[in-house]
Parts: structure tokens; C-alpha cells; sequence
């Protein structure tokens, strides 16, 4: 994981338009220069994060930070825009903060056929070099697209024609009892928590995978593999139809 320390070194980077993951400025830590970094991170979409300055101590095994620390992307992320026109699915992330989850999240989608993943900028890990091992290469391959809102990503989804599952416990279809529509997104939350509220109400439809035991759910890396290799299975045997009339009765 590469970090830049200093004012002048993050600067430059924001600048130069390397792949940054976030940037992390010191609680109580002000200035024109360091509002100028808060500014380029935001127009960049780079996540920026106040914390106390002993966390960028750590981070920095006590540098001379000068208050502000920029963690190095593994990857370059892609913007929705770039999602090809023809894509068929596509995985949303809605607050996954464990690495290990989202590369082996990344690996299932990219051997599942997704064309990419989404995730949001705040309050979720982003492409760290254990997101990359994790992923056992697949990072190379699927565009990671970083939004500032799930919601608004979700809504330009819709509006491009996707159909939308959530994946939630509660939800009022079994996963393998369900027809599904072409091109297809699924929404998978974070640890624990699961969907957003807000999120939820953006889904077309919320789907469960029952469970057998006294465990009430899955961990989310392997509720997506069981998920996307059953779409998987059901588009490649009966192909999957388009229900452009049900939406528009909505």
C-alpha cells in the first residue's frame, strides 16, 4: 500500500491524477493549502477522511505528515460511464469494509460474468493491495467504479435499462425462486448491517437465500458466490427475458 505524506507530495499526486484510494487529514488541522487538497480529492471523487493525528502518525510510522496522508489506490477506478453498453450484470457493493470480502467478491464476479463492480466512496474499503491478492488477480480484469452514492448509481442503472435484486434476509423471494431480467444488478450490503434502508427501496425486487440452520445469513462474500453462479446457471440454460412492461406499469 503506497502512502504519500505532506502537503506538497499529496498535491502533486491529486494533480498528476494517480490512483489515490483516500485521503486522510488530521482532526483540527486547517490552512489554505490543506483546504486545497480537500478540494482536488473532491473533485476527483478521492474520498477524503478526518481522524485524529494519531492515526496518521501510525500510518506514516510518525512522518513528518503535516497533518495529511494520501493512501495509494492498487488500481485505478473507473467511472459508470465506462460500464460497456451491452453489459448484462453488474454487482453493487452497499458497505463492504472488509478487504478480504471484497477480493473474493471481485474473483466470484469476475468468474460469475460480471462486467463490474460498484461501490461506494465512503463508509466501505476501497482497492487496497489486500483487495487486490485477495482477489487472486481478478482485479486486473473487472473495472472497479467508485460512486459518491449507491442510490444515484442505482438510478442510472435503471434509467440504462437494469434490473435490480437486493440481497436481504428479509426479503420476500427465495433467490433460486425467482425469473430474472436481462441486464441485471445485484445489491449486496456490508457486514452485518446488510442493505440500507434507503437502499432497499431502490431495489425492483428483494431476494433471500433461505437458510437451514440457526445462523440467520451468510457471510457476504459467499452470498455472492451463491447468488451469481445461480444467475449464472439460469441465464445459460433458459436465458434470461426482458420485462420492460412490468417496470413501466410501476
Amino acid at each position: 500500500m503506497a502512502v504519500l505524506i505532506g502537503i506538497n507530495p499529496v498535491r502533486e499526486a491529486l494533480r498528476a491524477g494517480s490512483p489515490l484510494d483516500r485521503i486522510v487529514i488530521a482532526k483540527g488541522a486547517g490552512g489554505q493549502r490543506l483546504q486545497e487538497i480537500v478540494d482536488l480529492a473532491r473533485q476527483k471523487g478521492i474520498a477524503v477522511r478526518f481522524e485524529p493525528r494519531e492515526a496518521l502518525n501510525r500510518l506514516t510510522n510518525e512522518g513528518a505528515h503535516q497533518g495529511v496522508v494520501a493512501i495509494g489506490a492498487a488500481k485505478p477506478y473507473h467511472d459508470l460511464d465506462e460500464v460497456p453498453a451491452d453489459s448484462k450484470l453488474v454487482v453493487l457493493l452497499d458497505g463492504v469494509e472488509d478487504p478480504h470480502n471484497l477480493g473474493a467478491i471481485i474473483r466470484t464476479a469476475h468468474a460469475a460474468g460480471a462486467s463490474a463492480i460498484v461501490i461506494p466512496e465512503r463508509r466501505a474499503v476501497g482497492l487496497t493491495e489486500t483487495v487486490a491478492k485477495a482477489s487472486a488477480g481478478a482485479v486486473e480484469y473487472l473495472p472497479i467504479v467508485r460512486v459518491a452514492n449507491i442510490r444515484q448509481a442505482l438510478e442510472k442503472l435503471k434509467a440504462q435499462g437494469f434490473w435490480i435484486y437486493g440481497l436481504d434476509e428479509r426479503g420476500e423471494s427465495a433467490y433460486d425462486a425467482i425469473e430474472y431480467s436481462q441486464p441485471t444488478a445485484f445489491v449486496l450490503g456490508g457486514e452485518g448491517k446488510g442493505l440500507h434502508e434507503h437502499t432497499k427501496k431502490d431495489c425492483d425486487f428483494l431476494i433471500n437465500i433461505p437458510m437451514a440452520g440457526a445462523v440467520s445469513s451468510l457471510n457476504v462474500s459467499v452470498a455472492a458466490g451463491v447468488v451469481l453462479f445461480h444467475f449464472r446457471h439460469v441465464a445459460d440454460a433458459q436465458g434470461v427475458s426482458s420485462r420492460h412492461s412490468y417496470r413501466d406499469s410501476l
